[in-house]
């Protein structure tokens, strides 16, 4: 198969993953990032790059759907945005410090617990709660900071983080999926641009990519706002971080 056939190839698949992340105001990175690395793109100079791109623009144009319909909380979401933009290059200079090894381990591990709680979340009633302004701030600095690091470092934008926080302290599925969409947005940003200085990307595919990723966004968005089921949506985000924490987990053992 040649560069061209490649190319668009990953395209189709990162059209498919930004539809069904963006269900939870995720940018894709917990599958663009193994999904490179097993199409045998280099981890640290294209695969963590190009997946934190992709992040920030399937988040971002979620967001503008998410935005329309009522679903983001700014005020709330603000203090995490702001942290995750300072933290994210932090991480993402960390990053060539790790052995690949390490770096596909962490991530597995973070895969499978961000799974595991979205499957043991699925079937609570969801109850939003009242926050006084200084809970709000403090909680969003931790995460935001967290969240901005942890992300950068592996290249996922750190929804996976935010998601199932913001469901734990009683936000909506959908109110979650938009605020996360918010906060992954400005993470995913910092953390590329703090990548890109080191890493390489390859202008056709990220043109390819980013044009698959924008359009499976706002598919992924509209289902999620108008049509999906919050227990639905939390399976189906469980049984596909599952599936890659498997996979990596299998590759590093056999690697």
């Amino acid at each position: 198969m040649d560069f061209a056939a490649i190319h668009l190839a990953t395209a189709a698949l990162v059209f498919v993953v930004a539809a069904v992340f963006s269900m939870l105001g995720l940018g894709g990175g917990m599958l663009y990032v193994p999904l490179f690395k097993w199409l045998e793109y280099p981890l640290k100079t294209v695969a963590i790059p190009l997946g934190l791109l992709l992040n920030g623009v399937t988040s971002a144009s979620a967001l503008f759907r998410y935005t329309r319909e009522g679903l983001v909380d700014y005020r709330g979401g603000l203090p995490a945005a702001l942290a995750a933009m300072i933290a994210a290059p932090l991480g993402a200079h960390a990053t060539q410090y790790l052995a690949t090894d390490m770096l596909l381990g962490l991530f597995a591990g973070l895969t499978l617990l961000a799974a595991l709680y979205s499957l043991k979340s699925a079937t609570k009633t969801e109850v939003p709660v009242s926050m006084s302004p200084k809970r709000r701030l403090a909680i969003g600095l931790a995460l935001g900071g967290g969240e901005g690091f942890v992300g950068a470092l592996l290249g996922v934008g750190g929804g996976f983080i935010v998601a199932p926080i913001l469901m734990m302290l009683g936000y909506g599925a959908r109110q979650a999926a938009g605020t996360t969409a918010f906060i992954v947005t400005f993470a995913s940003i910092s953390g590329f641009a703090a990548h890109a200085a080191e890493g390489n990307i390859e202008p056709t595919l990220a043109v390819l990519t980013v044009i698959a990723a924008l359009a499976g966004a706002q598919l992924g968005a509209w289902f999620t706002a108008k049509r999906a089921k919050p227990g639905w949506v939390k399976r189906l985000y469980a049984v596909l971080l599952l599936a890659v924490a498997a996979k990596l987990a299998f590759d590093i053992c056999t690697g």
